[in-house]
């Protein structure tokens, strides 16, 4: 009677090292594709400069501008607003406009290989994702130099809680980049669709323009931009016990989070959805 419950043991450990080992698996799949993507971005001077020169233009100009002609009378600093707004951007833009190299291996039929190779398809998503998150941690790096070039600083604190909460804002972007990604098979159509949906967040989620007071089409168009919301709950975390809380956070950072967690969740299975099927009809 003893020997099958033995078996029955033996067995139940096969199963549990499989599914360790799968899980193993999937997580080196992800850190090479991670890695891949940070060597492609050391390795192309273009977008580190790209990375550097996007913050001088985005908030030296831009934000610099509106700080000397808007910025009077909103009962907070508008630097620092701007600051916070611009970082959570940059890693919006970066990330998403990274997303577009999908569509580069798919024209080598690099993501062929990949799709044949016995990892799931959100291990190789999420791993593109993170990769391209790198040229989004070197813009953030630049805009916090612009910022001290500015006169505008975070404390050690402040940004230590910004860093923390940059890899659920990358894979927010990259989810919402997929929805593009997946349906399009040119990366000259790709990176123009990313563009075009990376500027009008800049805008309507509050980055450089507070939006508290915005109604009608512009307010059903910011609700549905999951940059706004991250950049809400990264402000809700840098702003936490200070006298301006109230006048710059908008939501609840409990549902803001869910609201970001729901968003990055639905929008990485649709994303993934279609472009594995672009994929099998290819």
């Amino acid at each position: 009677m003893s020997e099958p419950a033995i078996n029955g043991n033996k067995k139940s450990d096969g199963v549990g090292i499989r599914r360790k080992s799968g899980f193993v698996r999937e997580v080196n799949a992800t850190v090479t594709i991670l890695a891949r993507g940070v060597l492609l971005t050391l390795k192309s001077p273009a977008t580190l400069v790209m990375s550097l020169a996007m913050p001088i233009v985005m908030m030296g100009m831009i934000g610099g501008n509106l700080s000397q002609n808007m910025a009077g009378g909103l009962g907070f600093d508008y630097g620092q607003f701007m600051l916070v707004g611009m970082l959570v951007n940059m890693l919006f833009m970066m990330t998403s406009q990274g997303l577009s190299s999908l569509v580069e291996d798919r024209d080598t039929n690099f993501t062929q290989e990949m799709m044949i190779a016995p990892i799931s398809r959100y291990s190789i998503v999420i791993g593109t994702i993170l990769g391209s998150a790198f040229a989004a941690i070197v813009s953030m790096v630049g805009t916090i130099v612009v910022g001290l070039f500015m006169g505008i600083t975070l404390g050690a604190g402040q940004l230590l809680a910004l860093l923390a909460l940059s890899p659920l804002m990358c894979l927010a972007a990259g989810a919402f980049a997929m929805l593009l990604i997946g349906c399009i098979k040119n990366k000259k159509a790709a990176n123009m669709a990313v563009m075009l949906v990376s500027m009008p967040q800049m805008f309507l989620s509050g980055a450089i323009i507070p939006i508290a007071n915005s109604s009608g089409v512009l307010l059903v168009l910011s609700r549905i931009m999951p940059m706004t919301y991250c950049l809400d709950l990264v402000r809700a975390v840098v702003y936490a016990g200070t006298p301006e809380y109230g006048a710059v956070v908008q939501f609840n950072p409990a549902v803001t989070l869910a609201a970001i967690l729901v968003l990055t969740v639905a929008f990485l299975i649709i994303g993934t959805f279609m472009f594995a099927r672009s994929e099998k009809r290819k």
